[in-house]
């Protein structure tokens, strides 16, 4: 797992699109590590909890039998101190003193026993904390690498679609394309101005006919005047 993560995260940035296609699997791979690694977390959290257990059970058993030793003892002394005072019989009391003491023996030594077996139990229990912490650790570890890897995935993954995008675009047609239109509005612009010039051509030649019949008619109402003035008489 370790060197999974540390080949995809230290990959360089000119590398991001060649694994883009490659991804997908490593993070499935990576997601599915963790819930292993979640699973067993688990399951060391129950055995710990057994093992904490089983080590108080046998430091209060251990601590049990030191108490029951030191009462026997205690009972040996109370025994004893009646065969002197004459409360019990001198003989029958230190045989019973004598039992007490053979108890106190055999749960001395139980109690010393059970004593090793707790202090050697807590041992395992301090070795699997630290195995339970170190194991945490590594989930929340790849935890935060895995939705590092995610995010970089998606990033790389857009950069990709937009780069195909790009790529596909046809700069040299559309150069072309829009040249023609320039053409074709430039043509369409001459035309334009051909037929207004036209237009004030036709209009020009009509005027010229108008002012030609107009002074035409102006000097014969002048000779028609003049002639009139004559008849008269008038100068």
């Amino acid at each position: 797992m370790a060197g999974i993560f540390h080949r995809l995260f230290k990959a360089g940035e000119s590398e991001a699109h060649a694994l883009v296609d490659k991804l997908e699997d490593p993070i499935k791979m990576s997601e599915q590590a963790i819930r292993d690694l979640r699973k067993d977390l688990q399951e060391s959290l129950k055995s710990l909890a057994e093992v904490k257990s089983l080590a108080i059970r046998m430091t209060k058993d251990a601590d049990d039998a030191k108490r029951l030793a030191t009462d026997y003892e205690r009972k040996a002394m109370l025994l004893l101190q009646k065969g002197q005072s004459g409360d019990v019989e001198s003989g029958e009391a230190e045989r019973l003193a004598m039992e007490a003491l053979s108890r106190k023996e055999e749960v001395a030594t139980r109690a010393v026993a059970a004593t090793e077996q707790a202090q050697s139990q807590q041992q395992m229990v301090a070795t699997l904390q630290s195995n339970v912490n170190d194991l945490k650790s590594k989930v929340t570890s790849y935890e935060n690498d895995l939705v590092m890897l995610k995010a970089r995935a998606k990033t790389a993954n857009a950069t990709r679609k937009i780069n195909q995008r790009l790529s596909n675009v046809d700069s040299k047609g559309t150069v072309a394309m829009l040249e023609r239109m320039k053409e074709k509005v430039a043509e369409e612009e001459a035309l334009g101005q051909a037929y207004g010039e036209m237009a004030a051509s036709s209009g020009s030649i009509d005027n010229e006919i108008d002012k030609a019949l107009e002074s035409g008619g102006s000097t014969a109402a002048s000779d028609s005047l003049a002639e009139l003035k004559a008849k008269m008489g008038i100068s």
